[in-house]
């Protein structure tokens, strides 16, 4: 086989095949972890719209992020 005007021999072309192989399963891990952020994501999104529904129907006003909590842990 030739590539760009040199030979190549069977190590090379089994060293370009893994070099593909790795660079094939290093983007299907990516878009794994890409789809598992999102994922991650909407679900807390819900949950919390869930959570301020049910402080809403107990009558309670949910808490914003902006709001002042409570010192908690030893660093307070």
């Amino acid at each position: 086989m030739t590539l760009f005007g040199r030979t190549l021999d069977g190590q090379e072309i089994a060293s370009l095949v893994s070099l593909l192989l790795v660079l094939v399963l290093w983007i299907s891990v990516w878009r794994g972890d890409r789809r598992e952020s999102h994922w991650l994501k909407t679900w807390n999104a819900e949950r919390k719209a869930r959570r301020d529904a049910e402080i809403a129907a107990e009558g309670g006003q949910p808490r914003s992020p902006s709001e002042k909590r409570e010192p908690r842990g030893p660093w307070g």
